[in-house]
């Protein structure tokens, strides 16, 4: 399809409000963009190396947004002790830019929803998984209404911060990744919240390690396809990244107990749409 300039227009007003939607709540970009499109008559092999390519790039825009306006504390700073004292510190002096070692909690919950992202989407590219489409959403659905329901009930309650429940959920976002090539965002969102992270740090966390998640399946596809639609990538990204001041801006505003309860209804809502039609396919 050839993209006009009416087009480009249309195309980047409906990437702004997806990535405003998924910027603010941690979820919805390619979910809500992708059928739209797909709607509007550009082919599916048109359509999902670009969502990819602009959700990467938005997401590090959006995850710098959260940072400087106090969302999370992202600190990568290079460790200048990596020589000396721990064997693990010489280590990863050797490794050259892994030198960068994150150093805030928030910055290491990236590093690992990212890593276990890319394993998830490397999968989801990769690995063929004849698996029922009614069963996939079934189950998609079905974990979503529980997650959402359990922060639901917790939203008032302090929970205390957990590595092993983070990785847990971590693992199992990469599984629902590789398993049926969707389901990350509202996971990890959800995930992080009971794991003991604050709903505005699991939104801005999420945003950057899903950016990580989309460079890895942009990636692929241009390994296996060959390239992408740049001339659909470019209004994508002029509207996703415009949208990511004003995204990080709104979680700042709303603040941790109103957010967590709309994180909480869209991730009930999002699961149950997608149980119903699991059911009824």
């Amino acid at each position: 399809m050839e993209i006009n300039f009416g087009l480009f227009l249309g195309v980047a007003a409906l990437a702004f409000v997806c990535e405003y939607v998924d910027a603010t709540l941690g979820m919805g970009y390619g979910t809500l963009l992708t059928p739209l499109l797909l709607i509007m008559g550009i082919a599916p092999l048109q359509v999902v190396p670009a969502v990819l390519f602009s959700q990467f790039l938005a997401g590090l825009v959006g995850g710098i947004w959260h940072h400087r306006l106090g969302n999370v504390t992202l600190d990568f700073r290079r460790d200048t002790n990596l020589h000396a004292g721990h064997p693990a510190k010489k280590f990863f002096a050797r490794l050259g830019l892994l030198g960068y070692l994150p150093r805030s909690r928030d910055a290491k919950v990236v590093y690992i929803l990212g890593g276990c992202g890319i394993i998830g989407a490397l999968a989801a590219v990769l690995l063929a998984v004849s698996i029922p489409q009614r069963v996939q959403e079934g189950y998609i659905g079905g974990m979503l209404v529980a997650l959402g329901f359990l922060v639901l009930v917790t939203r008032r309650r302090k929970l205390s911060f957990s590595w092993s429940r983070l990785f847990f959920f971590g693992f199992l976002s990469a599984f629902n990744k590789g398993l049926s090539g969707g389901g990350y965002g509202p996971l990890v969102a959800s995930g992080q919240m009971l794991s003991g992270m604050g709903s505005q740090n699991a939104v801005g966390n999420t945003t950057l390690a899903e950016a990580l998640v989309c460079l890895v399946g942009f990636l692929a596809y241009v390994v296996t396809r060959g390239g992408t639609d740049w001339r659909l990538a470019l209004p994508l990204v002029v509207g996703a990244t415009a949208s990511t001041p004003l995204s990080a801006y709104t979680v700042r505003k709303v603040g941790e107990r109103k957010l967590r309860g709309f994180l909480a209804i869209a991730i009930l809502v999002l699961g149950a749409t997608t149980l119903a039609k699991g059911l009824s396919t």
